[in-house]
């Protein structure tokens, strides 16, 4: 139901600004519309790739990797995973929704999220190339163990420690 009022919200907001410049409103859509354009393959890639995984390992081999019961170990697992992953933060979220529908615990995507955002593997060497090798490290480092941060703060939460 809150789904249906947010884009009865949207429409009322696009039929007024339509109202106020017809101009700017087409030039807004005709922008959103290349972004979309320019998005879909990315986020279209990944949810199949998360598909054909999903549909490799059943529930039970998910929960047993990156489930609660896996407790710290699964953790470690997700945060690894999610720092040498570059997945732009538009699909991370609904992968992550999939993932816990799918048997993954709170605490493990808590880790994989946060490690996913913060941390660069992939994109290091520009890192260290802009702001130095020291800091580049730190940063990263820093923000690898805030995962585990993220993580225990789920899991008290949650309930998941």
């Amino acid at each position: 139901m809150g789904s249906y009022v947010m884009y009865l919200v949207v429409i009322l907001l696009l039929i007024i600004s339509y109202v106020q410049d017809k101009k700017k409103t087409t030039m807004a859509l005709k922008k959103a519309w290349k972004s979309f354009v320019n998005i879909l393959p990315q986020f279209l890639g990944v949810i199949m790739v998360v598909g054909i995984l999903l549909a490799t390992f059943n529930a039970e081999l998910i929960s047993k990797i990156i489930g609660s019961e896996s407790g710290w170990q699964g953790v470690i697992f997700s945060a690894v995973v999610g720092s040498i992953t570059l997945i732009p933060g538009f699909v991370a979220f609904p992968t992550a929704a999939m993932l816990l529908n799918n048997g993954a615990g709170y605490m493990q995507i808590g880790a994989f999220i946060s490690a996913l955002m913060m941390v660069g593997v992939v994109t290091a060497p520009v890192e260290i190339k802009y702001f130095g090798k020291r800091l580049a490290i730190m940063r990263n480092l820093l923000a690898f163990l805030f995962a585990f941060v993220v993580a225990y703060i789920i899991g008290k939460v949650v309930g998941g420690i």
